[in-house]
Protein backbone atom coordinates (compact mmCIF):
# COMPACT_ATOMS: atom_id res chain seq x y z
CA UNK A 1 0.00 0.00 0.00
CA UNK A 2 2.77 2.43 0.63
CA UNK A 3 4.49 1.73 -2.96
CA UNK A 4 1.06 2.40 -4.64
CA UNK A 5 0.79 5.45 -2.52
CA UNK A 6 4.46 6.85 -3.42
CA UNK A 7 3.81 6.12 -6.97
CA UNK A 8 0.57 8.24 -6.92
CA UNK A 9 2.18 11.05 -5.03
CA UNK A 10 5.10 10.79 -7.46
CA UNK A 11 2.95 11.35 -10.42
CA UNK A 12 0.82 13.60 -8.85
CA UNK A 13 3.94 16.09 -8.37
CA UNK A 14 5.03 15.05 -11.71
CA UNK A 15 2.03 16.96 -13.20
CA UNK A 16 1.91 19.40 -10.98
CA UNK A 17 5.55 20.26 -12.48
CA UNK A 18 4.49 19.85 -15.82
CA UNK A 19 1.30 21.93 -15.20
CA UNK A 20 3.66 24.76 -13.79
CA UNK A 21 5.98 24.55 -16.53
CA UNK A 22 2.86 25.17 -18.71
CA UNK A 23 2.52 28.34 -17.00
CA UNK A 24 6.43 29.56 -17.07
CA UNK A 25 6.05 28.71 -20.68
CA UNK A 26 3.02 31.04 -21.00
CA UNK A 27 4.29 33.57 -19.36
CA UNK A 28 7.81 32.89 -21.86
CA UNK A 29 5.40 33.78 -24.59
CA UNK A 30 3.56 36.60 -23.49
CA UNK A 31 6.48 38.75 -21.61
CA UNK A 32 9.56 38.01 -23.03
CA UNK A 33 9.34 36.51 -26.44
CA UNK A 34 8.96 39.30 -28.12
CA UNK A 35 12.91 40.51 -27.66
CA UNK A 36 14.22 36.99 -26.45
CA UNK A 37 13.24 35.27 -29.65
CA UNK A 38 13.96 38.35 -32.27
CA UNK A 39 16.84 40.19 -30.37
CA UNK A 40 14.98 43.26 -30.51
CA UNK A 41 16.65 46.16 -28.70
CA UNK A 42 19.78 43.73 -28.69
CA UNK A 43 17.92 41.55 -26.39
CA UNK A 44 19.84 38.14 -26.24
CA UNK A 45 18.31 35.87 -28.40
CA UNK A 46 17.11 32.46 -26.42
CA UNK A 47 19.38 29.32 -26.56
CA UNK A 48 22.36 32.03 -28.21
CA UNK A 49 25.07 30.51 -25.31
CA UNK A 50 27.63 33.08 -26.73
CA UNK A 51 25.16 35.86 -26.12
CA UNK A 52 24.41 34.53 -22.31
CA UNK A 53 27.91 33.41 -21.54
CA UNK A 54 29.02 37.12 -20.36
CA UNK A 55 25.89 37.44 -18.26
CA UNK A 56 25.89 33.42 -17.05
CA UNK A 57 29.12 34.21 -15.78
CA UNK A 58 27.94 37.10 -13.90
CA UNK A 59 25.84 34.52 -11.88
CA UNK A 60 22.25 33.87 -11.42
CA UNK A 61 21.58 36.14 -8.28
CA UNK A 62 22.83 38.62 -10.54
CA UNK A 63 20.46 37.58 -13.58
CA UNK A 64 17.71 37.29 -11.36
CA UNK A 65 18.39 40.71 -9.44
CA UNK A 66 18.67 42.61 -13.28
CA UNK A 67 15.73 41.04 -14.45
CA UNK A 68 13.51 41.90 -11.65
CA UNK A 69 14.82 45.55 -11.77
CA UNK A 70 15.18 45.70 -15.12
CA UNK A 71 18.69 46.52 -17.15
CA UNK A 72 19.16 48.90 -20.35
CA UNK A 73 16.01 48.88 -22.10
CA UNK A 74 14.60 45.74 -20.81
CA UNK A 75 11.66 46.92 -18.27
CA UNK A 76 11.16 45.55 -14.43
CA UNK A 77 10.78 42.06 -14.55
CA UNK A 78 10.67 42.11 -18.85
CA UNK A 79 6.51 43.10 -18.12
CA UNK A 80 5.92 39.89 -15.98
CA UNK A 81 4.20 42.23 -13.39
CA UNK A 82 2.93 39.37 -11.53
CA UNK A 83 5.94 36.31 -12.25
CA UNK A 84 7.50 35.39 -9.10
CA UNK A 85 11.25 35.09 -8.12
CA UNK A 86 10.43 31.72 -9.06
CA UNK A 87 8.95 32.02 -12.22
CA UNK A 88 11.96 34.21 -13.12
CA UNK A 89 14.38 31.81 -12.32
CA UNK A 90 12.85 29.70 -14.34
CA UNK A 91 12.59 32.01 -17.21
CA UNK A 92 16.03 32.98 -17.22
CA UNK A 93 16.74 28.79 -17.51
CA UNK A 94 14.48 29.17 -20.25
CA UNK A 95 16.49 31.71 -22.35
CA UNK A 96 19.96 30.83 -20.91
CA UNK A 97 20.00 26.93 -22.33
Amino acid sequence: MNKLLLVLMAGSSLSLNAIADDAVDAKFQKSCSVCHTTGVLNAPKIGDKAAWAPRLKQGKATLLKNTKNGLKLMPPKGTCTNCTDEELSKLIDMVTK
